[in-house]
């Protein structure tokens, strides 16, 4: 799973539906979505009919569908994290972050054995993680805090939905994670470590576009943001009716969708503008994310684009 899915949930795959598309200037935004509550923005959007018809939703249900489309040509955009947007980026076509939908504040988390109480014991010790999602840029964030070389842990790369049964036979000291497997591990006498929390502002979900195409057709980019902040602010200020909705598409509790809620933060419009701005917040944990990626083998090259995030197509108001 090289996504995070929302609390485990998934959707039937729309990408198999997917055909030839011409590339004329009047084609609409054929936007990547998959389950997180970060993206609930838009599939509100589209359930109230706030999406313009410049913009289409091509569902799946994980980033892996996503990003293999857009290096493709079949999209033109997709909701992914920031790493992930470097990968397609140094593979594939050329990307742009165009919105900045949530920041984790806790939904990432470091889970260890209770006799593990500091970053400092960790050395000697086996970490789980897959170090092709999220939860890699998280270990590998904690690792450098913590001024621990690689070779000082031995890292244990396995797919998320392996994670509880390694704890469970006793594999691993430690495990880099998320949401709901995080409340699992804690529930088998886990202790929270470390989380997102602690290192502000540096895990972002990010909507991204095909450069090419956002100068195309500028005014569909436009369209797209201006349907995820009429969908954030329905999520926002109309909770019950927003949890219930999510809870049901996702078929999970409203619970649920409050920890999820609580474990991120919304960028409103003006955050929006900071984060994108020309050397701003998202280009700087950008490019030295990308160095990180680079150093470990799990990028071809680092990013070598003057701009990788543009604050103009951002709505003027936030009405």
């Amino acid at each position: 799973m090289h996504r995070r899915h929302f609390l485990g949930a998934s959707l039937a795959a729309g990408f198999a539906a997917l055909g030839l598309r011409g590339c004329g200037a009047s084609s609409p935004l054929r936007f990547g979505i998959h389950p997180w509550i970060g993206y609930e923005s838009l599939y509100l959007a589209e359930e109230f009919g706030w999406l313009p018809a410049l913009v289409e939703l091509v569902k799946g249900s994980s980033a892996l569908d996503s990003m293999e489309l857009l290096k493709s040509g079949q999209l033109d955009g997709a909701a992914l994290t920031l790493d992930e947007a470097i990968r397609v980026h140094v593979e594939g076509p050329e990307l742009l972050v165009v919105g900045v939908t949530d920041v984790s504040v806790g939904a990432d988390v470091l889970v260890a054995k209770s006799e593990i109480e500091s970053l400092d014991q960790l050395r000697g010790k086996r970490i789980a993680v897959e170090l092709a999602g999220v939860s890699g840029t998280l270990l590998l964030n904690i690792l450098d805090q913590a001024s621990i070389e690689r070779d000082e842990v031995t890292i244990v790369d396995a797919p998320a939905d392996t994670h509880v049964g390694l704890w469970k036979r006793g594999e691993v000291d430690a495990i880099a994670c998320y949401e709901p497997t995080a409340s699992i591990l804690l529930g088998l006498g886990g202790e929270r470590l470390f989380d997102s929390s602690q290192l502000p502002e540096t895990i972002f979900d990010v909507l991204v576009v095909n450069r090419k195409f956002a100068e195309r057709v500028p005014e569909a980019v436009r369209a797209l943001l201006e349907a995820h902040f009429s969908g954030l602010r329905h999520l926002v200020r109309n909770q019950y009716d927003s949890i219930y909705r999510v809870a049901t598409r996702q078929g999970i509790s409203p619970r649920e969708v409050r920890l999820a809620q609580a474990s991120v933060m919304f960028p409103d419009l003006a955050s929006n503008r900071r984060y994108l701005a020309k050397n701003g917040r998202v280009e700087q944990v950008a490019r030295s994310l990308s160095r990180m990626l680079a150093r470990e083998g799990l990028v071809p090259r680092t990013l070598k684009v003057e701009r990788f995030s543009d604050s103009q197509f951002l709505p003027r108001s936030a009405a």
